[in-house]
């Protein structure tokens, strides 16, 4: 089966649960499906689905090592393929999908504002727009807010502000700070400038030379930071406060408080990666309030418009006053649609109680995770905070991701391929987590197949 190793994570989260194992009795369990979501009975696609994979690898490009799934359509935290076979959506289309499928709020939204106004660019003003950054602002550290498509296109926008604002700040300096800190296990996107932010060297190398001036740093390695980052050659610092793709690993107070002290001292600028970890995933909305720390730039995307496609820099007016007209555009960015998509977003994640839920559920979880799987020999370490969940192993994951897809659960796959990542719709409720883990469980015997 096509396995899901192509959704990379890299690092540990906080609080972490550490679940060291020696080699205790393997599960002897079969099949996993003596739960209520209907699974599918077996990878060989008939019908429409195989019609349009067929399809797929004729019209298509070749970038995607896809799942042999087609999914078309959905209500909450299920999903359904054209012969009706159920999953249960534990990935949310990369933790993008916070409010599930077919919100009837959303929904109702997006369908008012598509009947009313679309698109109009930012030649012109537009309500949603300034509506949706009114509240981002009201909401974060932030005093102004440039919109765009997309995660990776988000850090494209924080690379240029960060050496505009080093040249606006340094008008004499012939060479102003221009040099950029990331860290291993990062991902910041796909795009040259963000694919030169991304440590794993697979995704830059065929693309090579990508943007100059990255040092990649160890996670957590205050003593290399301070010490770069007082070279005063940084324009900026890239770090995700809990990183997604790197593993679900997160950082702790003490190293986002010496970048923040480090970058204040140097005159660079800190910047938080939120596009996955940011918006109430973390039961916080935002993951950089755990530490009590903030940036001067955060990148946000990936759950903003609940499915629909949105980025967002939110910036310090101390940024904001180095960049000028014409200094950085978009055609499509901060369109009506979205934005009204993002306001519903934003209402309900900020509705009472809704957070709490977030981090009481992302507990109860982990809890049950452990209970069920930390005696299995191959589970190193289950992580995560709230709704952002890793679970470590000492093999390839995917045999074991591969297996619940077979199952009726979607979940991926982070770090070197060793993780399972899980990152669900915010609304999931106990008894599907309940469901999610007891599959889990059910499917540990695949890493011994597959040992």
């Amino acid at each position: 089966m096509t396995s899901l190793q192509y959704f990379s994570l890299n690092r540990p989260v906080f609080p972490a649960t550490h679940l060291h194992r020696p080699g205790i009795r393997h599960l002897q369990v079969s099949a996993c499906a003596n739960v209520e979501v209907q699974a599918p009975s077996s990878v060989k696609k008939q019908g429409v689905s195989k019609e349009v994979m067929e399809a797929a690898g004729r019209v298509l490009v070749g970038t995607y090592a896809r799942v042999p799934v087609v999914l078309s359509r959905g209500k909450g935290c299920k999903l359904y393929d054209p012969e009706g076979r159920e999953y249960l959506d534990l990935s949310a289309g990369i933790a993008v999908n916070v409010l599930g499928h077919a919100d009837s709020d959303w929904l109702r939204a997006v369908t008012e504002q598509a009947a009313t106004l679309t698109h109009v660019s930012n030649v012109f003003y537009s309500i949603p727009q300034v509506e949706l950054a009114k509240r981002l602002v009201a909401s974060s550290f932030a005093d102004r807010v440039f919109f765009s498509n997309s995660g990776t296109e988000a850090n494209e926008a924080a690379i240029k502000f960060a050496r505009k604002f080093q040249r606006f700040t340094r008008p004499d300096e012939k060479q102003p700070a221009t040099e950029f800190v990331s860290f291993s296990n990062s991902f910041h996107g796909r795009t040259m400038g963000s694919l030169a932010l991304t440590s794993k060297e697979n995704y830059r190398s065929p693309f090579e030379p990508v943007m100059p001036g990255v040092t990649f740093l160890e996670y957590g390695n205050i003593e290399a930071a301070t010490q770069l980052i007082q070279r005063r050659k940084i324009a900026a610092v890239f770090v995700e406060p809990i990183q997604g793709e790197g593993g679900v690993y997160s950082a702790t107070k003490e190293f986002l408080y010496a970048l923040r002290k480090a970058c204040d001292d140097s005159g660079s600028l800190l910047v938080f990666d939120e596009v996955q970890c940011g918006l109430g995933r973390t039961g916080y909305l935002w993951a950089h309030e755990i530490y009590d720390v903030f940036p001067d730039i955060m990148t946000l995307a990936k759950p903003l418009a609940g499915g629909l496609p949105i980025g967002a820099v939110l910036v310090t007016e101390k940024v904001a006053s180095a960049i000028t007209y014409g200094d950085h555009g978009t055609t499509f960015a901060g369109g009506p649609l979205v934005c009204k998509a993002a306001l519903t977003v934003l209402d309900k994640i900020l509705r009472p109680g809704f957070l709490a839920s977030v981090s009481k559920k992302g507990h109860y979880f982990k809890e049950m995770l452990i209970k069920k799987l930390g005696g299995n020999s191959h589970v190193r370490e289950v992580r995560g905070v709230g709704l952002i969940v890793g679970i470590e192993l000492d093999v390839s994951a995917s045999p074991l991701v591969n297996a619940c897809l077979n199952s009726g659960l979607l979940v991926l796959t982070a770090g070197k391929g060793n993780v399972v990542r899980i990152v669900p719709p915010l609304i999931i409720t106990e008894q599907e987590l309940e469901k999610a883990a007891e599959i889990l469980h059910q499917c540990l015997p695949a890493l011994d197949r597959h040992g």
